[in-house]
Parts: structure tokens; sequence; C-alpha cells
């Protein structure tokens, strides 16, 4: 018996020690409050995003890969809208380690929290145990008045040694899942390490991309800079968003050309379709966007319903008509996006305005033709010009690295950057739901 009790003192000495220097490697203090902890998770992988530079040899690299294009608008487009592609499916599985770091450190934490609370226990019976183990109880058979003694030994014994053996288990298996999480953090932060690597290659492309695109706009500067000084003057006259855009349209000629290339480009659509009908032929959605030379947009924005991509890959945090808290309804959808992620084009459209704009911060608003207007709020930088025609998929515009207050959010509780999305129709904010691919749909305002 009192071997038993040796091996189980060895062993529970053993734990005890075990657990004091796993705490010691992973905490400085068990009991860090959990959401101060989660603030340093994100802190932390903030920290690691920041530090990932690439190579002045792959910069090059990748440099001579753009001058190796033909410098045609349509292969800029197809590299950019494949390049856009890239970056967005890095994005996702980023995120998808980021949600999945997020629940180890909430599992480390909940077996930190654990294996603290009963470590005054461990030491409370450790202290006997090791007692006993100093002195252990005489035989009963060798000295009578000993028999006392061993009688109230081999009760305390009794009681002790099986809620110790009990406690040992859990506690072992505590500590098991403990390193299992240890190391699959290291696993993830070193699959995160890779990805942003891989997104910063892209980056860096579609930033020598754009460069391109804009030399083969071949836009004159001076006009540019004077039709956005006027642009600017009549943002700060105009009252609504709907006073905004009939503003422009009527006195800024990048907004009038948009105009009538969208009224062009319906009345085409309309003689192709009469022609589709008249000779029994199919139209094929799927390969309506193929062409990445096109001046106009590949069909109607009516019939684009489902086919539409989300401007940031993100869950919906305020939906179309729901209360705002101030007595009306949204007319548009909030997306929570990443740090500094792409935004992309949701649509075939040409830019009408890109600049600030009242409480909607930098404005992003494009003719989808048919009395179709897209509107983006909440970004930190754009990167397209008025008048320019943008594709599906092709990227617009950059998130910040938190939220900006614009116009149509709700008072919802994140920190992260937050993009606005309003359709209109007619000068009347629609419901952009519909729209968008099975893939966008799947998101729900619960994150689920």
């Amino acid at each position: 018996m009192v071997a038993n009790l040796n091996r189980l003192i060895m062993r529970i000495i053993a734990l005890v020690s075990a657990v004091v220097l796993v705490q010691g490697i992973f905490t400085a203090s068990l009991a860090q409050d959990l959401s101060a902890q989660r603030v340093k998770n994100l802190q932390e992988l903030q920290t690691l995003q920041s530090e990932i530079s690439l190579s002045e040899q792959r910069k090059q690299e990748l440099a001579n890969q753009i001058d190796s294009l033909e410098k045609d608008r349509a292969t800029i487009n197809r590299t950019l809208i494949e390049t856009s592609t890239n970056s967005r499916n890095i994005e996702k599985r980023i995120s998808k380690v980021e949600i999945r770091l997020s629940q180890l450190r909430d599992e480390q934490a909940d077996v930190r929290v654990f294996l603290n609370s009963k470590k005054a226990l461990l030491m409370e019976v450790l202290g006997a145990l090791q007692r006993m183990g100093r002195n252990p109880p005489p035989a009963l058979l060798v000295k009578p008045e000993d028999a006392l003694s061993s009688v109230r030994s081999a009760i305390l014994l009794g009681s002790v040694v099986p809620e110790m053996r009990s406690e040992t288990e859990i506690l072992l298996g505590q500590l098991k899942d403990l390193v299992r999480i240890s190391n699959e953090i290291e696993t993830q932060r070193e699959a995160l390490t890779v990805e942003l690597v891989s997104l910063a290659g892209e980056e860096e492309k579609l930033n020598l991309l754009l460069i391109e695109k804009r030399k083969l706009a071949g836009q004159a500067q001076d006009k540019l800079l004077q039709e956005n000084a006027k642009a600017a003057e009549l943002a700060a006259k105009a009252t609504s968003l709907n006073d905004l855009i009939n503003s422009l349209e009527v006195e800024i000629e990048s907004a009038q050309q948009a105009a009538e290339a969208a009224r062009l480009a319906e009345i085409e659509q309309k003689r192709l379709e009469e022609q589709r009908i008249a000779t029994g032929r199919t139209f094929e959605k799927d390969e309506a966007f193929s062409d990445p030379g096109r001046t106009a947009p590949a069909i109607s924005f009516a019939a684009a319903k489902g086919l539409l991509p989300q401007p940031v890959e993100g869950f919906q945090l305020a939906s179309f008509g729901q209360n705002d808290g101030a007595g009306d309804k949204t007319k548009g959808i909030s997306l929570e996006a990443r740090e500094n992620v792409r935004v992309i084009s949701p649509a075939d459209a040409w830019v009408v305005y890109a600049g600030p704009f009242r409480s909607y911060g930098q404005l992003l608003i494009m003719n989808a033709g048919q009395g179709y207007h897209i509107v983006l709020a909440g970004m930190e930088k754009i990167n397209i010009q008025p008048g320019q025609f943008v594709l599906l998929g092709e990227p617009i515009g950059t998130m910040g690295a938190q939220r900006i207050a614009s116009a149509g959010l709700v008072d919802v509780n994140t920190t992260k950057p937050i993009l606005y999305v309003e359709f209109r129709k007619d000068g009347k904010s629609i419901d952009p739901n519909p729209w968008w691919s099975d893939n966008n749909k799947e998101r729900t305002t619960d994150g689920s």
C-alpha cells in the first residue's frame, strides 16, 4: 500500500509541476480577463500581418510578370480580375484561420482557468500525501498499540486517495488538451503566415496592374482635376444622394458620358435580347461576363439577379429595411470586412462619383444602367476615377484598419471596418440581397 501511495504521490508531484510549467509558459496571469485576452490575440494577428513583407527579389519578379503582359485593355482587365479573385480566395482562407485561432485561444483560456481553480486543492492534498509519504502508517500487525494510528490512516487514505485519483485523471486530460491546443495554435499560426505572404504577393501584383490600367486609360490629368473639383463643389451643396446624382449627371461631363453610355447599352441589350428570342437561342448567363475587353455591361442589371458577388467577403451586420434606431429604416446593407481588404466592383458599371460626401465619408457612386445606381461607402481609399467603366470583380478600393462612420450604418458592436452598400432604382433605395450569388446568401446577420 505504501508503494502504491508513493507512486501516486510522484504522479501528482509531476502533474502539479507540469501545471505550473505550462502556466508559466503560456500566460503571465491565469486570472487574466478573457476579453482582454481576445484583444491581445487580435493585436497579435495584426502584428503578424504588419511584419509580413515581400523581398525585393519577389517584388522584381512580379514587376517582370506585369512587364511581360500585352499592354491592352482586355489583358490588363483579365489579369486584374484573376489576381483579385486569387486575393479574395486567400482572404477567405485567412478568415477561416483567424476564426479557428480565436476558438483555440478561447479553449486555451478555459483550460487555464480550470487548472488554476484546481491548483489550491491540489496543493492542499499533495501536502497531506507528502507528509504520509515521509511518515507512512505503521503495519497493523507489527505493534498492537499502533492499531488506532493504522485505522486512522486507512480511513484518511480511503477517503483521499480515490478522490485524488479522479482529480488526477481529470487534470491529466486537461493538460493533454492544453498541449494539443498549443500545438494546433502554432500550426495555425504557421499556416496564417504562409497565407499572408501569398496575399502580400497578390496585393503587390494588383498595385502594379492598377498603375498599368491608369496608364492605358490616358485620362487628361488637368481635365480630371477640374472635374473632381467641380464634383466636390456639387457634393458640398447637395442635400441628398438623389440631389448629388442628378446634379452630377447634369453638370459633370464624365457623369454625363456615363449616363449616355448606360442609355446606349440598354438599347443594345434590348436589341440583342429581341434577336435571341427571334432566333430561339438560349442566353447563357454563366458566360456573360467572360469578355474582359467589354466596354458596356455584359447583361442588364435586372437580369443579373442571383449572379453578383458582394464587394467584400464579410458577414452582413445590418440588412435592408431594418430599424436603424433613429426611427427610420436602413436603405442599404452593412458588411463587416477584414482590415485593409480590397473592395471589388459588384457589377459592370460606370463611375459617376468618387470622393467625400456628408456623413457617408468616402463615397462611390456607379451607374449600372436601366436607372440603377450602386452606392458604396466606408472605404479608406478609392482607386477608380469618374467616367471610368469597371467590370464585375475588378478591384475598386480598399477598406481601412478600423471602422469608419458613414451614413446607413447601424450601431453594431464591432471595431472592424464596415462597408455600406446601397442599390438604387430610379432614385429609390431597393433591397440588394436578391442580386447576390448563392455563396453570399449563405451569410446571415448572426454570422452563421
